[in-house]
């Protein structure tokens, strides 16, 4: 039976309170899952003016909000429905869903008509069009009895004029019901009708009547398990001041070294992307022999980075993946068409990364620069929604240590912060990176330099790597090359097991994995009690010297360089070698240069 049918949003009357005396009438159908039963006991028992439920992407905030529209409908508590979400193929999709219980909420209506038609029990808006005039839509509330159901509430802090026009327009309503995945916001600007209480600490944060997260949601089976695959790799790129860099993506490093290796590594024309969509779309085919219809999702930062990523799946694959662009008048008719379908891949930018349904992805590639926990959870809540019991999400990410921070959190619930502590940062400062993401800030200040150096920052050359898997906030693999046994580990685990088969399965590989590594891969003991750090630096900027050198007189790659040096000389990424090993390399690569092999 379909969760979103009518036999599976009602259920017997007797669990109704005294209050709805319609109570009788409803039968005997299907209960709902056990939160959206509690909450909406707990809902109807209070009879609350606002109510703000917590429930992770996937677990049916939908379903529970029209289990209660319906029944304050039906029972005369309201007598209209207003729908505010934060994009118009949302819209489509709530009336869509509406009509399915029996409510027909118009998602085309535009500010311009002033009324809705006599068919319609109420609309869908978004919130930019409420802002754009709430006195409409207060006069509209006023005019009768409305339920205001506010999805994604926390969409309300995004700008002022959206929390004041949102506040003006519903301050009338007879009931409103706020609904968000991810309540945390990374500024302090209050979210309307919702309730802040101070904490010990002295800080004011969101309170909310109901929470369901993602730890028990997958404890219940109502969500997959996420496997996170990160990726490394060698970057090399030139700053705004002209100077060339390299790094290891993922490395310790200073914020704008880690934000231009990040950057690098995104680079439509680097070697990291194109390695990193072929992993993907091998996992896609493993995950395929058991979930046939399994799709992929590639978040890329911008428009012209998604077209890039699709023309490289569609050489990959020989299908043209669906390029899901904001500006695209036809994107919400191309999403519905690929969730129907079984097409592979989708490419897109931010227009999927909130709210909207695609039950079968079940693979993703977090190729994009926005770094808030808010997207982060937004866009990993596309692959969760769990359709059988069994279905792993998997998600492909750079090595970067927030996005690692983030990925190991998932289980971790946040309210939003109004406060700041004076003199100091909060632990909302340290974990939450602004909402212009660091990668934004970094770009800013290029373009800042370039206005006087007249040299743009350019990404020259990505090279990927297999890191690690991260599940359950734990870290499994011991890394390898791009196509290596070490990768094909993870890439090939089924795509059919529960979180505990999951966590099994990645301990046996890693114990496999670890037998298997010949003693000769392992990095030798300095001879000395104390390494050198200052030899080790002078041994790293030496190699770089003469892999540069080589690359100017040969026409070869960096990365391919160094890769060559690795197969021969073994040990990891330059980053993590020895003394021994570098300087095996140096004395590999100088006898290049007199004609040595």
């Amino acid at each position: 039976m379909s969760q979103n049918s009518p036999e599976a949003l009602f259920h017997v009357g007797e669990d109704l309170p005294p209050a709805m005396p319609e109570r009788a009438a409803w039968g005997t159908a299907p209960k709902l899952r056990q939160w959206q039963q509690e909450a909406l006991e707990k809902y109807l028992s209070e009879a609350p003016r606002d109510f703000l439920a917590v429930a992770t992407p996937g677990a049916g905030k939908t379903t529970f909000a029209l289990r209660v529209a319906k029944i304050l409908v039906d029972s005369g508590v309201v007598r209209r429905v207003t729908v505010v979400a934060p994009t118009d193929h949302l819209k489509r999709q709530w009336a869509d869903n509406a009509a399915r219980v029996g409510l027909a909420i118009d998602p085309n209506f535009k500010n311009s008509d002033g009324r809705h038609g006599a068919e319609y029990i109420g609309v869908a808006l978004t919130y930019a069009q409420v802002a754009n005039k709430p006195v409409l839509h207060r006069n509209r509330t006023e005019a009768e009895k409305t339920l205001v159901i506010l999805d994604e509430i926390h969409h309300g802090g995004d700008a002022l004029s959206w929390g004041d026009g949102i506040r003006e327009a519903f301050d009338p309503a007879t009931r409103r019901l706020a609904l968000t995945g991810t309540p945390f916001r990374s500024d302090t600007a209050t979210i309307p009708f919702v309730e802040y209480v101070e904490g010990q600490d002295g800080i004011h944060r969101s309170k909310a009547d109901y929470t369901y997260g993602y730890g028990p949601a997958l404890r219940d089976n109502v969500v997959r398990p996420v496997i996170f695959m990160a990726y490394s790799g060698q970057m090399r790129w030139q700053t705004s001041t002209g100077e060339v860099m390299e790094a290891q993506l993922g490395e310790a490093a200073t914020k704008a070294i880690t934000n231009s290796a990040w950057r690098t590594a995104l680079d439509p024309q680097g070697e990291w992307i194109p390695a990193v969509l072929r992993g993907a779309d091998r996992r896609l085919s493993e995950v395929r022999q058991r979930v046939p219809d399994a799709g992929g999702l590639v978040i890329a930062s911008d428009h012209e980075d998604a077209r890039a990523y699709a023309a490289q799946l569609e050489a990959l694959t020989g299908q043209k993946p669906a390029l899901i662009l904001s500006d695209d008048k036809g994107a919400s008719e191309r999403i519905e068409q690929f969730s129907e379908s079984d097409e592979r891949w989708m490419v897109a930018v931010r227009m999927v990364s909130e709210g909207v349904d695609v039950p079968r992805l079940c693979v993703g590639v977090y190729a994009t620069s926005t770094s808030t926990p808010l997207f982060f959870a937004q866009a990993v809540g596309r692959f969760v929604r769990s359709r059988k019991k069994g279905e792993v999400a998997s998600v492909f990410l750079p090595s970067v240590p927030h996005l690692m921070l983030l990925a190991n959190e998932m289980e971790t619930e946040r309210d939003h912060a109004l406060d700041k502590k004076e003199g100091g940062v909060t632990v909302e400062d340290l974990e939450q990176a602004p909402e212009e993401d660091l990668l934004a800030e970094a770009n800013r200040e290029d373009r800042a330099s370039d206005a006087l150096n007249q040299v743009r920052f350019q990404a020259l050359e990505s090279q990927a790597s297999f890191d690690k898997v991260l599940f359950d906030g734990a870290e499994f693999g011991t890394g390898g090359a791009v196509g290596s046994e070490e990768e094909l580990d993870f890439l090939g685990i089924p795509g059919l097991l529960d979180a505990d088969q999951v966590s099994e399965l990645l301990r046996a590989r890693q114990a496999e994995q670890i037998k298997r590594r010949p003693a000769a891969a392992e990095a030798p003991k300095e001879s000395a009690d104390v390494v050198d750090h200052r030899r080790m630096k002078q041994l790293r900027s030496e190699l770089s010297k003469m892999v540069s050198a080589w690359a100017a007189r040969t026409g070869t790659p960096h990365g391919v360089i160094h890769n060559r040096l690795r197969e021969i000389s073994g040990g990891p990424a330059v980053a993590q070698a020895s003394r021994e090993q570098l300087e095996a390399r140096l004395e590999r690569i100088r006898g290049w240069f007199v004609g040595r092999s």
